[in-house]
Parts: C-alpha cells; structure tokens; sequence
C-alpha cells in the first residue's frame, strides 16, 4: 500500500513525487506525479473549484453521449431530443401573450408539443413559421427560457368588415384580405361589404365616405356592381344607386334631395344617380299603388272640372 510522505512542507511538490514502500523512499515514474500532486491538492482543499462544475460535467457527458449515439445513428435531432430532454430540458411551460382570436390549444397543437420535447432541440424559427400559418396571426415571437420554459408573443390581424360572396361570409382585412370564416355574432358591427370583388375595394370606399359621415352611418351594406360601381342599402332598406365616376356629384344631389323633400324617409325602394342628367326615384309596391290611386283621383277632378266648364 502507497503513503504519502515528506519532510518537507504540506504544500510541496516533493512531497507528491516520493512515497515510501516497504521502509524504502521511491521516486513515482513522471507520469504519475502530476495526478498525484493533483489528487493531494484536491483533497487538502488548495484547489476551489468553480461554482457550476458539476453542471458543465453533466452537460458535457450528455454531449458526449450524444456524440456517440449519432456517430452511430446518424441522426443528430433525434439524439439531441433524447438527451437533452432526458437531461430536464423537457419544455414543461408554454407562455402565450397576445391571443385574443386563437385559442391556445390550437398554438400548442401547431407547435407539436408532445410532453417530450426538448427544449434545446426546438427550432425558434420553424416554430415562428408555424405558428404564422394560424388564420389570425400576422407576426410571432419565439423564445426560449431555460430549463424548461417557451415566451411566445403573438401580433393578430384586425377584422376590418365582413365580405359576402355567394353564400359565404368572411371577416377580412383592411387590405380586403380574407382572414377566417365568419363563426358568430361577435363582428356584426363591422361594415358588410356584398360583391365578388367587394372585399378589394373596402378599403377605398370606405375612406370616400368619410366624407359623409351622416350617410356612412346609417349604410347597412356596400354592394359592389360588376366590379365598376356601388349601392348603397341604408338601414331602412332603401337603395341608393351610385354611379360608376361622378360620387361628389351624386352625393351633393342626395344631400340636397333629402334636405328639401326628406326622401330617405319617406316609402320609397330606391334612388338611382347612375345617370347624370336625372334622378329617378322607385316606389315601393304600396307607395306605387297609393300614388296610382292619388293619380286617378286627380285625374277624375280634373274631369269634372272640365265638364263643369
């Protein structure tokens, strides 16, 4: 068995390089010496160790482990899951901000998570990419907090009217496009816009009637016309028929009409500005029938009145 022993100080090297065996002093063969003199400082507490050894140990055994495992599989990504998730970089917690239209079970089930899933081995921008496939996400950000945690913050789009094509209704963007279907009630207060090519032209019509905010308020529907022009359904359900150039000029003379006779109150089906030269005015069914009757009437007075003559 091997003592250490010396005459001179605990602290020299001399000390570590000769033992004695058998009552005899022996010299340690050079290899030995520097593992020996380590060994002695260790234990005789000279050397301090770094904080977070044991952690870079563990993390560089991992590693190697992986190291093997993929020289002889091949497959790196893999390995990286297994061991690093093994190794408690399973991802545990999801933070989601920013999510007011998607549900965070349909962020989790984009990600993939499985219960597994490493957290060193996630890709942030592949992540990222996913979760933008989302109907309402415009931009998200990624990130992660170890050990075991995902940040994702999310920017959605915003609903900017309802387009209706066919029988379908969708909610779309300011730029006119379409975001999701239609589910519920919770958008009817956005402006519906009614036309195959409705949802392109939102926005631009919208900012021209800025102009008449009075009208714009109480327009029910913009329906868009073989793409060229608009009508109007106003919430008591009369039509104001727009033309395809000229919308100051038809605009003024809805003002002035309905400043002098009131027309949008009274029972009529639509007003039509197509053409620039006249104004004509449609009648509802009983509003046509009254005025026949009106007419009739007139028309016997003025029978009379002749004859009386």
């Amino acid at each position: 068995m091997f003592a250490l022993r010396s005459r001179k100080s605990p602290g020299s090297h001399a000390e570590a390089d000769v033992v004695a065996q058998g009552g005899e002093r022996m010299v340690l063969p050079k290899p030995m010496r520097r593992a020996v003199r380590f060994l002695g400082s260790l234990a005789s507490g000279r050397i301090d160790i770094p904080r977070h050894a044991g952690s870079v140990a563990v993390l560089a055994f991992y590693a190697a482990t992986a190291g093997y495992i993929f020289a002889l599989t091949g497959e790196t990504r893999d390995v990286t899951q297994a061991v690093t998730s093994a190794a408690g970089f399973a991802i545990n917690n999801v933070k989601v901000s920013g999510n007011a239209e998607t549900s965070e079970i349909d962020i989790l089930e984009k990600i993939g998570l499985d219960g597994t899933t490493s957290l060193m081995a996630l890709d942030v921008a592949a992540t990222r990419d996913a979760l933008k496939t989302l109907p309402w996400i415009f931009d998200a950000e990624v990130r992660k907090v170890y050990p075991d945690t995902i940040e994702i913050k999310l920017k959605e789009k915003v609903a900017f009217g309802i387009w209706q094509h066919g029988q379908d209704l969708s909610l779309i963007e300011q730029s006119g496009k379409v975001i999701a279907s239609l589910r519920d009630n919770k958008f009817a207060h956005l402006p519906l816009f009614v036309g195959r090519d409705a949802g392109a032209g939102a926005e631009e019509i919208m900012k021209d009637f800025d102009q008449w905010p009075a009208v714009k308020t109480r327009v029910k529907a913009f329906m868009r016309v073989a793409g060229r022009r608009w009508d109007l359904k106003l919430d008591n359900g009369v039509i104001i028929k727009l033309p395809e150039h000229g919308m100051e000029r038809a605009m003024a003379e809805l003002a002035e009409f309905n400043r002098d006779q009131q027309v949008l109150e009274r029972d009529i089906l639509a007003i039509d500005f197509r053409l620039e030269d006249r104004t004509t005015v449609q009648l509802t069914e009983d509003a046509s029938a009254r005025r026949k009757k009106a007419v009739e009437a007139r028309a016997k007075e003025f029978k009379k009145m002749k004859e009386a003559i």
